[in-house]
């Protein structure tokens, strides 16, 4: 498949600019976010009537008037420097230094050639911009950058945000907010609150040992085995189906379909994986905050996402059902309260621990179905397909998209090429997989 030819770059800065709006301090939720790459999520659109040179302004126009709106993603990573206790903190300075904009071409490759393929073409990650760099790494380089890439019969726009900015809500939140922007919309039906929230009492900006960061920075990024990434198809029915099964096992009515769905698929990777049946395996989820912590205002723009996981011997998981390690996922979901959410932001800083990506005998998941995602309508039409980039590719990462039918979920799932292989194989899965 053809390489992605670069046409032009350009940065876009905030229309009418607002620099007026100074620096906004990170928060524990934000900062430990440092060591992982860009949310890097992009839609594949049909062509649009536009020639490509009007549909380019356009792009970069209706991008400016949304920057307007979301000064932090035009902004800079930035530092202060504590010579008094020998710590760092870190913000946002809405300096207006613009988002990154680049124009590029898949010559050759068509829409058929991004979503039809068993496993997630290369050219895919060729679509996005800033791979490769890990939120602390390079604190000049842009919070925002998006990449639009000509195909054949349609186009991709590739976004990468940096994760210590937004989270997966916030990052829909701005791109939902460019789509209106672009259809017409003078004003945001959800316009962002920019203001990183704080427990009352806590000592802002937050500190932390710089050697924590100098430590983290000089460790050599290491070499994983090459994976694959495959989508898999549930329908709506599919997955009333799992959940009925989870809840009828347990004796309840307290499973989500996604708690069944997410444990159907952790017990055939485990299966697939041959794990020994004393081996430990663990299912890493994130937990919204948003809907726990009632101070934080509607439409709070950053991160709001708290991770906790599920551990379980392989015999354990493999020989109860989905409706034992649903009912877990469930029980640990429920535990997450407001309270335990502002406590980690109040204790972090004392103990500062980074977010780290490492496969082996874990499950990861990302992303949500619960997403606007086919909503993001610029003006030509609905997307047909959603994907994601390479970054934060590890064996065991799941990212959960929304389907295009109502009520139906798109699970990338992101595994070393054997076990991916065998996961086709395993005719117990791939009977609730639809084409």
């Amino acid at each position: 498949m053809a390489a992605v030819r670069l046409i032009s770059t350009s940065t876009v800065c905030a229309e009418n600019n607002k620099a007026s709006e100074g620096r906004i301090e990170l928060n524990s939720w934000d900062i430990r976010h440092l060591h992982i790459g860009y949310i890097q999520k992009g839609l594949v659109f049909a062509m649009p009537m536009q020639d490509k040179d009007t549909l380019i302004r356009h792009l970069k126009t209706s991008l400016s008037t949304t920057l307007h709106h979301f000064p932090l993603l035009a902004g800079r990573l930035a530092t202060t420097q504590h010579e008094d206790d020998d710590t760092v903190s870190f913000f946002v300075d809405c300096n207006d230094a613009g988002a990154l904009f680049i124009h590029a071409a898949a010559d050759g490759v068509t829409v058929s050639d991004i979503i039809k393929p068993v496993y997630v073409p290369s050219v895919v990650h060729s679509c996005f911009p800033l791979n490769g760099l890990v939120n602390y790494k390079g604190m000049t380089n842009p919070l925002l950058g998006v990449q639009v890439t000509d195909l054949v019969d349609g186009i991709f726009i590739g976004c990468s945000i940096k994760h210590v900015a937004a989270d997966g809500t916030s990052f829909w939140h701005f791109l939902n907010s460019w789509s209106e922007i672009s259809r017409g919309s003078i004003n945001l039906s959800r316009p962002p609150v920019f203001q990183c929230w704080f427990p009352d009492g806590m000592d802002i900006p937050v500190r932390i040992p710089r050697s924590c960061i100098d430590v983290n920075q000089c460790k050599d990024d290491s070499v994983q085995r090459p994976t694959l990434e495959r989508i898999f198809h549930f329908s709506k029915e599919t997955i009333a189906e799992l959940k009925a099964k989870a809840n009828t096992e347990i004796r309840t009515d307290k499973i989500s379909s996604l708690q069944a769905l997410l444990s159907h698929i952790w017990q055939s990777v485990i299966r697939n994986r041959s794990f020994e049946p004393n081996e430990d395996t663990k299912y890493r989820i994130v937990v919204g905050a948003r809907q726990r912590c009632w101070e934080l205002p509607e439409n709070y723009f950053g991160n709001a996402i708290l991770g906790t996981f599920v551990a379980m011997k392989a015999k354990e998981l493999m020989e109860q059902g989905i409706g034992n390690p649903a009912w877990r996922l469930n029980r640990k979901i429920a535990a997450m309260t407001g309270d335990s959410l502002k406590k980690f932001l109040e204790t972090w800083p004392a103990s500062p621990e980074f977010i780290t990506l490492q496969g082996g005998d874990a499950l990861v998941t990302t992303s949500s179905p619960r997403f606007d995602m086919y909503g993001t309508d610029f003006g030509w039409g609905k997307p047909v397909a959603v994907r994601s980039g390479s970054s934060n590719k590890i064996d065991g990462m799941l990212t959960l998209f929304a389907g295009a039918e109502t009520g139906s979920v798109d699970v990338e799932v992101c595994l070393f090429p054997e076990t991916l292989e065998a996961i086709a194989n395993d005719q117990e899965f791939m009977d609730t997989v639809t084409n």
